[in-house]
C-alpha cells in the first residue's frame, strides 16, 4: 500500500467520524475494495448510554439507602436480585433490531402505541425506531400483555437493546 493510499484512508476515516458525529449515529462500518487484492474495512463507533441502563440504577438506588434492620434485609435481597436479571434475556423481551432513536407514539401529542398493562396482538406496532431518517415500526413478536417498558421516548438505543417485556 502506498503512502498516498494511506493518506486517503486516513481522510476517509476522518470523514466517517464526522458523519458519525454530525448525524448522531453510534456506529458506521464500511468496506472499500480498491482492486482484487487491495481493500480496507473500517468500523467507527462511539460509546452511547442506553436509556435502559439508568432505569435499572434508579430502581435499585432506594434499596441500599434503607436502614439495615432484620425486616429490611429480605427486602434488600429481593431488590438486589431484580437488577441482576438482564431484561434482554427475558423470554418476552422485545429487542431493538437496529441502532436509532425510539419514539413511543406516531406523532408528538398523540397517545403512545402501548402502555404497561395493554394487551397486544402479534404484529401490533409497539413503538418506532428512527434510523437514518427512516421510521421503522417495531411490531409485537407475540401476543400478550405489556409488562415493562424499558426505554423512554426519544432515547437512543443500540442494536439488541431491550425495549419492552411482553408476557
Amino acid at each position: 500500500m502506498t503512502n498516498k493510499t494511506t493518506e486517503a484512508d486516513v481522510a476517509f476515516i476522518k470523514a466517517l467520524a464526522e458523519l458519525l458525529r454530525d448525524n448522531e449515529l453510534t456506529e458506521i462500518q464500511v468496506k472499500r475494495d480498491y482492486g482484487e487484492d487491495d481493500s480496507i474495512n473500517v468500523r467507527v463507533s462511539k460509546k452511547v448510554e442506553v436509556a435502559a441502563a439508568p432505569q435499572a440504577v434508579h430502581v435499585a438506588a432506594p434499596a441500599p439507602a434503607a436502614a439495615p434492620s432484620a425486616a429490611a434485609a429480605p427486602a434488600a435481597a429481593a431488590a438486589s436480585a431484580a437488577p441482576d436479571e438482564d431484561p434482554a434475556q427475558h423470554p418476552g423481551a422485545v429487542t431493538s433490531p437496529m441502532v436509532g432513536t425510539v419514539y413511543m407514539q406516531a406523532e408528538p401529542g398523540t397517545p403512545p402505541f402501548v402502555k404497561v398493562g395493554d394487551q397486544v396482538s402479534e404484529g401490533d406496532t409497539l413503538l418506532i425506531v428512527e434510523a437514518m431518517k427512516t421510521m421503522n415500526q417495531i411490531p409485537a413478536p407475540v401476543s400478550g400483555t405489556v409488562k415493562r417498558i424499558l426505554v423512554e421516548d426519544k432515547a437512543a438505543v443500540e442494536y439488541g437493546a431491550p425495549l419492552m417485556i411482553i408476557e
